[in-house]
């Protein structure tokens, strides 16, 4: 997300949308759609491997993506228990 643009990223394909990502996140189930960042939200079920590196940080690796996503600080909740 950059202010009122936002990447969107799906298993297909990626658009940019002229949507911020508060207008965004408000629209989507928060059951589904998880803020892993101030800048990012993931949806749950693509979520195919959570680790740690070595200072402790929350990654996650999306189901037929390659990059590697941090978790940041106020988020990392949701995966404590992972």
């Amino acid at each position: 997300s950059d202010t009122k643009y936002t990447r969107v990223v799906t298993a297909d394909s990626e658009a940019l949308i002229q949507t911020p990502l508060k207008d965004l996140l408000d629209q989507l189930d928060p059951e589904e759609f998880w803020q892993v960042h101030r800048s990012t939200i993931v949806r749950a079920r693509a979520i195919d491997q959570v680790s740690r590196d070595g200072a402790g940080h929350v990654l996650l690796r999306l189901k037929g993506r390659d990059e590697t996503l941090r978790v940041s600080q106020p988020f990392a909740y949701r995966f404590r228990q992972m």
